[in-house]
Formats: C-alpha cells, sequence, structure tokens
C-alpha cells in the first residue's frame, strides 16, 4: 500500500479542474494522445454540453515518481523545510486513484462521498477568480474528514491571472507558507508535473484496516446484462473475482462476476487489494437492494460495518408524470436505474385526479432537476409533464395536527390553515466591494435578512444573510451572477422552518385547472407572480382553433388574465365573387363552430412547456 495515494480534486464551477484532470491523465500515459479529448472524465453528454462535472469519475493512473530529482527542486526544499517529515518518497513507480468531483453546489453530496473514499485532496481556485464560497463549503468538509490538503492556484496562463495575490489569499486561508500553494495550468500542462509529484509526497498512503475485508460503496453504475456495478474503496483485505460477497446493512449475498480497476475504461483484474479504488460487478438485477455507503465484505468471514454517509435532504420537490399513463411503468423502471447512478434523487408514487399517476420526486437543486428530467428524456425516450418545483412546507391546521406539503396544488387555500412554516437558509456570498449594492437591493427583492459583512484578505467582501429556500429557488442564483457580472460566489446551508405568508396560485388554461403550473408565492408579491405567469404562458402556449383564456386565481378570485386569439382560417377563400349571403353564412358557420369547439376543447400542452415555465421562474 505505500505506493497507492488516493485523492481528489476539489473547485468552483469552472475553476479548470476538468481541465487539469486531463493533463494528469496525458502525463501519466493512462490516456493514448490517439484518445485524448477535452473533458476525458466527463462521461455524459451533458456534461460536455453544459461544461461542467455532473457525475464524479473514479480513474487510476501510474505515475514514476524521481526522488533525485526531486531533491533539486524548489519545491522538495519547501516540502523539508515545513513539514512533518523531512523524507522523501523512494523513487519508483506509484498508484495515484483520483476521484474527479462536480463543482456546483447542487452536487454538493457527490463531493462528500468521494472525500470519504480519499486520503487528501487538491484545492484548486482560479488565478482570476480566487477563493468562492463554494470553495469555503467544501474545504470545510475535507478539514472535517481530516484530509490532507495542497492548494493550488489554476489558470496561471490567464491573461488577468493575479497569481501570487492568489496565492496570499489561499496560504492565508490555510494557515500555511506561501512556497506550499503551487501554481498549475491545465491548458498548456505548467507546473502539472511538479504536482504530481507533490500528490505523491505529500498525500499518505492508505493505512491498514485489520477488519477483515471491508469495502465502502461510493457510487454505482448498472448494465442491462451486468446489472449493479459497484465502486468502492477497499478498506481491508483484497476482493476477487468469484468470491462470494455480502451487502452488510442489507443482509443481501452476491458472487462478484468481476472485478477491476478504473482507468477510465473498465479493466477487469484478478483482485482489488486494500487501499484500492476499483468496481465489482454484482449481477444483482432488482433495484433497492445496494445503496450507496454499504459495506462489501465476504460471506465466508463477515467484517463489521464501516461508517456510511448520510442520506441527502431534498431541499426541493416536483411531480413528474408520463405523457400517457401506459408509460408509468417504464417511467418507474427509468427512475429506478437513475437511483443507482444518483443516490440523490428520491421519489415516491403519487396520484392526481388531472394528471393521473406520476412520482413525486426530491432533488438537491433546480440544476439537479433540470439535469434528471434531461436524462429521463435523452436516456430512456421518456416524454414527461413536470410540475412547478416547491420546497416542505409545515401546515398547522385548526384543530392542531400538524401536515407536511410537498406538492403546491395540496396546499389549502382556503384559510383553514392556523399556521404556515417554510424552510429558510443561511446564505454566504463572496463578491467584489462594486457589487455590494445591486447584491442587497438583490436580497431584499428575495426577502432575505443581511447580516454581517466581511473584508476578505483579497479585499473582497463576505456577506452573510437568511432567506427563505423558496426564494432561493427563484433564480436566485442566476440573478447574482447576472447584477455581478458573474463575479459573486455562493453557498448556503438549511437551519430550520420559520413562519411563512405564502399563498397558492392556481393557473387555468381554457377555464380548466392546470395542478402543473401551480405553485406557493409569497403574499406580498401574488399580483406580480400572476401576471408574469399569464405573460409567460400566452407567449408559449401554441395557437388553438379557438380563442384561449389563460387566468391566474388566488385566493378564490381571479386576479390575472390573458387571451390568445384562435388561429385565423379564411372560409370563403375558394369562392370567386358571388353572394355576398353565401360569404356571410359560411362566417356564421365557421363561428359557431368555434364556440362549440370552446365549450368542449381540451388544450394540448407541449412538454418543453411545462420545462420552459420551471426554468424561467
Amino acid at each position: 500500500m505505500k505506493n497507492i495515494r488516493n485523492f481528489s480534486i476539489i473547485a468552483h464551477i469552472d475553476h479548470g479542474k476538468s481541465t487539469l484532470a486531463d493533463r494528469m491523465l496525458e502525463l501519466t500515459g493512462t490516456i493514448e494522445p490517439r484518445n485524448m479529448q477535452e473533458q476525458v472524465l466527463d462521461r455524459m453528454d451533458l456534461e460536455r454540453e453544459r461544461g461542467i462535472t455532473i457525475k464524479m469519475q473514479p480513474v487510476r493512473m501510474e505515475w514514476n515518481y524521481n526522488s533525485a530529482a526531486a531533491e533539486h527542486s524548489f519545491r522538495a526544499s519547501a516540502y523539508r523545510s515545513g513539514h512533518e517529515t523531512n523524507v522523501l518518497p523512494p523513487t519508483g513507480s506509484y498508484i495515484l486513484n483520483l476521484i474527479d468531483t462536480p463543482g456546483h453546489v447542487d452536487f454538493a453530496y457527490e463531493v462528500s462521498r468521494a472525500l470519504s473514499a480519499v486520503e487528501g485532496v487538491i484545492l484548486l481556485v482560479d488565478a482570476t477568480q480566487g477563493v468562492e464560497a463554494q470553495t469555503l463549503s467544501v474545504l470545510a468538509i475535507a478539514r472535517e474528514l481530516g484530509l490532507v490538503i495542497i492548494p493550488v492556484v489554476s489558470k496561471i496562463d490567464a491573461p488577468h491571472a493575479r497569481v501570487e495575490d492568489i496565492k496570499s489569499e489561499l496560504a492565508l486561508l490555510l494557515g500555511c507558507d506561501e512556497s506550499d500553494v503551487l501554481g498549475a495550468s491545465g491548458k498548456t500542462g505548467e507546473g502539472v508535473t511538479e504536482l504530481l509529484n507533490t500528490v505523491v509526497e505529500k498525500i499518505p498512503a492508505p493505512k491498514h484496516g485489520g477488519n477483515g475485508v471491508q469495502a465502502l460503496v461510493f457510487d454505482f453504475g448498472y448494465s442491462d446484462h451486468r446489472g449493479v456495478i459497484v465502486y468502492m474503496r477497499v478498506f481491508g483485505g483484497k476482493i476477487g473475482k468469484g468470491d462470494a460477497l455480502r451487502f452488510v446493512a442489507a443482509h443481501a449475498d452476491f458472487t462478484a462476476l468481476e472485478v477491476g480497476i478504473l482507468s477510465p475504461e473498465e479493466k477487469p483484474c484478478a483482485e482489488i487489494a486494500e487501499g484500492e479504488i476499483g468496481y465489482i460487478v454484482t449481477g444483482i438485477k432488482k433495484p433497492g437492494i445496494a445503496s450507496v455507503g454499504e459495506t462489501v465484505t465476504t460471506v465466508r468471514n463477515p467484517a463489521p460495518e464501516l461508517h456510511g454517509y448520510k442520506s441527502p435532504t431534498p431541499v426541493i420537490w416536483a411531480s413528474v408524470y408520463p405523457e400517457s399513463q401506459d408509460d408509468l411503468s417504464v417511467l418507474r423502471l427509468s427512475l429506478d436505474r437513475l437511483r443507482l447512478s444518483d443516490s440523490s434523487l428520491s421519489y415516491e408514487e403519487e396520484s392526481s385526479g388531472v394528471m393521473g399517476k406520476g412520482f413525486r420526486c426530491g432533488f438537491l437543486g433546480m440544476l439537479h432537476l433540470e439535469i434528471i428530467i434531461e436524462r429521463l428524456k435523452r436516456e430512456f425516450g421518456m416524454e414527461l409533464v413536470v410540475t412547478q418545483p416547491t420546497t416542505v412546507y409545515e401546515i398547522t391546521k385548526m384543530n392542531g395536527e400538524v401536515e407536511e406539503i410537498y406538492a403546491p396544488a395540496r396546499f389549502p387555500d382556503d384559510g383553514s390553515t392556523k399556521g404556515v412554516r417554510e424552510l429558510w437558509t443561511s446564505v454566504a456570498v463572496i463578491t467584489p466591494p462594486a457589487y455590494i449594492g445591486g447584491i442587497s437591493q438583490l436580497f431584499y427583492d428575495h426577502e432575505g435578512i443581511v447580516g454581517d459583512t466581511e473584508t476578505l484578505p483579497d479585499g473582497k467582501t463576505e456577506i452573510k444573510a437568511a432567506m427563505p429556500l423558496r426564494e432561493l429557488m427563484r433564480g436566485f442564483f442566476d440573478r447574482l451572477k447576472s447584477v455581478s457580472s458573474g463575479y459573486a460566489s455562493l453557498s448556503y446551508k438549511i437551519e430550520g422552518l420559520k413562519p411563512a405568508d405564502v399563498v397558492r396560485l392556481d393557473v387555468l388554461v381554457a377555464e380548466e385547472m392546470m395542478p402543473a403550473f401551480a405553485r406557493i408565492v409569497s403574499r406580498r408579491r401574488i399580483q406580480q407572480e400572476a401576471e408574469s405567469m399569464v405573460e409567460k404562458l400566452e407567449k408559449l402556449l401554441p395557437r388553438q382553433m379557438f380563442e384561449l383564456k389563460i387566468q391566474a386565481k388566488a385566493d378564490g378570485r381571479i386576479i390575472a388574465a390573458r387571451r390568445k386569439p384562435a388561429m385565423r382560417k379564411d372560409v370563403t377563400d375558394y369562392l370567386y365573387g358571388g353572394d355576398i349571403t353565401r360569404r356571410m353564412k359560411l362566417w356564421e358557420k365557421q363561428k359557431k363552430g368555434k364556440k362549440r369547439m370552446l365549450a368542449r376543447g381540451k388544450v394540448d400542452i407541449p412538454n418543453d412547456v411545462f420545462l420552459k415555465v420551471i426554468r424561467d421562474s
């Protein structure tokens, strides 16, 4: 194990993490030059299109470390002078197990799982941006786990790079010497060799487990032919092909059909030893048996369960219905499959009088919701209707009963409640001082209460505030980027329940209630929200053969309305001259026909309209 190093790269979104990982794979020869491409570890099309990492991805690299060369480097002298050991590792080949992690706040749970499987992290900070709010929150997790932290300033080749300033900022943040902060460019490869050497030098080798065979499951894959594939870190013993294994928590036994490593494609091998990261093909095709945080051990000599992960708590909920009820079983199977690769997704079946049967799904944020819906469409060919997302509301009824409400359509609108409470968050925003005024106004618009402000060593300001989770999910992140020209960053955590003054806003299309568009909004903003919703639907809904009435209703009354004109067709177009009365008869017949259509007309709303309404809300 002394030649194994397990580590992750943690960084804010767009700080160059995927590009740096590309250079590491290239320098270590893990990927052949002819197979090299950008974002190698981002395997999903969605990741490449959006330029972000969504799924963590483990990869095994081999690095030839030369201690003699390191002796003469500036890095080695800094290492010897200020750290706990004066001995450099011996020259040789080292196994570097990297777990690439997402940077967006919605996928922080992915990051926390990856960090539990490694001994150290590379903390990457953009030379043009500096420390961001999400950087601080992920750093706190790494420190809590006692991981070794290697600070690195990325994008040192950028035109507006402030390398020395950001190095000072990182040194102050971590309480280390500036010489301990490395510089690197994933684009040019500058500094990456030194960084790989530093990984060997600073990150400790895995420790011996000593409790028999124990492996911690941190992620899943799925194959139609091979079933569930678990990705795990072995903390004790060895796991080989053909071994009789057990999921400790689930009390389920299975045989290892194949074991191997990822570099980054799956490569079968005879066994995976203590301290290594790899995969097991289980052959299990039934969902719900294995879970993230499970301990894998042997059937013959079972070992104790390892400390797993806290279950993620959804922050927003939305109902997902198949466009056709015939596809309900397909949707259930699709969600089961997605759950295997995304353990932060939760769902339960529900039924609506108007929409039929579907699933109430919990997500970790708006981006998480968008990604899941897009994956259902792309990977499983699903046509879906998605309701307006909402947070959890605690309703106290007149008789004193307390109920948790997740769906806007179930929120009482008849004054039958004694009180409503909603989730609040504590928010931290880091911004250049020039944008403080606009951000303060943004907090006011979103019912936020601004608290302490602090000037950071690099001159930026950290603003702390409290605000309803409902408002945070109402496009706050995008508006923050807009008012700060992209320079502000945000992190948040859930604090608890507080009283709420909210009301349900319903939408009627052609005088038919549309539960998918129902939402819960602040009472002080009800008129503005109603006007915005009907205006948005007027633009998005396709024209019908009859005049389309779009209305917003709250507190038992219509408070906003729009009318979309019917499609026009000249029914007299084929006539040439003649008596005007013939034309008048045709027009009258057309008018009566449109009235009949309006009386019994049902509007077919394209499913992309539901997603556009959610995205623009």
